[in-house]
C-alpha cells in the first residue's frame, strides 16, 4: 500500500485508501475495518496525506515531515482525549509547530492517522522536490554572468555570432559611392563664341 494513495475524507473518521476515481466521487477502502464503499465527491472532500502542510513557526512543511519526526522520537504517543498531554507531546516533539494555528483537533488527528499508518506498516514517503529543468550550457553561462554582474553595471549582453571587425578593417575608409555621370555643360567659352550664320541659298538663275 502506497503512501501516496492514502486520503482522508471529511466527515468520515479514519484514513482511506484510494483504489479509484469517478466523475461523481471515489471508491476507497478504509485502513482500519477494511470495508469498500462509494464516497460521493458531492457530500465529502478528499485530501491526499501528501498534500497536507502544517503551519509552524518558519515555512510550513510537509505533514510526513511532522510523521517522520514522530517516528524518530522515542516519546510514546498520547492518549487521543487528553488535549494537554497531545500538546505537550508536539511541544516536545515538534516545536517548531505554530500552536496558535495548529488547533488541538489538528493534533489529535496527526496522532491517530500516525498509529493508523503504523498498523498498516505504509512507508511514510516526504515528497521530493520538483526536478529542476535542464539549462542550456551557454544561457546557464549568461545567468550566472548576470548574478555575477556589480550593482547599477550592465547585464551582459547575449552573444551573436557575427562576423568580427578587425582594427584594419576598421581603420579602412568605408568605399565611397560612384557619382552618376554628369550631362556635358556649356562652358562660358563656349557660350561667347557666337554660332555661324547659315549661308544664304543663291537663287537659281532664270
Amino acid at each position: 500500500m502506497e503512501y501516496s494513495k492514502i486520503i482522508s475524507v471529511t466527515g468520515l473518521g479514519g484514513l482511506f485508501e484510494l483504489l479509484s476515481s469517478k466523475g461523481d466521487g471515489a471508491i476507497v477502502r478504509s485502513l482500519e475495518d477494511k470495508s469498500t464503499r462509494f464516497v460521493s465527491s458531492r457530500v465529502h472532500n478528499f485530501s491526499h496525506l501528501e498534500s497536507i502542510e502544517i503551519f509552524t513557526v518558519r515555512d510550513n512543511v510537509n505533514l510526513a515531515d511532522v510523521f517522520l519526526a514522530m517516528q524518530k522520537d522515542a516519546t510514546p504517543l498520547p492518549g487521543e482525549k487528553d488535549n494537554a498531554a497531545v500538546k505537550k507531546y508536539f511541544e516536545t516533539v515538534y516545536p517548531d509547530m505554530d500552536f496558535e494555528r495548529v488547533y488541538t483537533s489538528d493534533m489529535k488527528k496527526m496522532v491517530k492517522w500516525l498509529s493508523i499508518l503504523t498498523a498498516n506498516n505504509i512507508d511514510i514517503k516526504a515528497p521530493q522536490p520538483e526536478e529542476e529543468e535542464i539549462v542550456d550550457s551557454e544561457d546557464q553561462q549568461e545567468a550566472e554572468a548576470v548574478k555575477a554582474a556589480a550593482p547599477g553595471e550592465a547585464a551582459p549582453q547575449k552573444s551573436e555570432k557575427k562576423k568580427e571587425v578587425t582594427k584594419e578593417e576598421e581603420a579602412k575608409p568605408a568605399p565611397k559611392a560612384k557619382a552618376a555621370p554628369k550631362k556635358a555643360e556649356t562652358t562660358k567659352e563656349e557660350e561667347a563664341v557666337p554660332k555661324k550664320k547659315a549661308t544664304p541659298k543663291k537663287k537659281a538663275k532664270e
